[in-house]
């Protein structure tokens, strides 16, 4: 019942994408490419501003960006997850373990700066 009020949040949809070996049939050389591996599943993005006080620069604001999925969804490290919510899409990187409840799973998010 938990799990169905949190996923009955989920205004948005994501994709998610790993960089793995494929083989061309034709050629028969493999390349590393963007594979999705996940498409389209409901969640839900959250951003949270931090102030810190740093007395050498001012005040200095992070933002934290929180992922919402179902538990059962599996996002290995180092995925590229595309997330389009209220109209605005986005590329992301997972920055963590996800914290994993019942009901849902958290991932803590950066904004995607390419392949390692």
């Amino acid at each position: 019942m938990v799990k169905k009020a949190v996923e009955s949040l989920y205004t948005g949809k994501c994709t998610v994408s790993e960089y793995k070996p494929v083989m061309d049939n034709v050629s028969k050389i493999t390349k590393n490419m963007e594979v999705i591996v996940i498409k389209d599943i409901p969640c839900r993005l959250s951003f949270k501003n931090i102030t810190a006080a740093d007395l050498s620069y001012g005040n200095a604001v992070t933002q934290v960006i929180k992922l919402f999925v179902s538990p059962d969804v599996s996002i290995k490290d180092g995925s590229k997850i595309r997330v389009t919510q209220n109209g605005v899409t986005a590329d992301y990187s997972q920055s963590g373990k996800p914290a994993v409840y019942p009901s849902h799973k958290e991932i803590i998010l950066e904004l995607f700066k390419g392949w390692a």
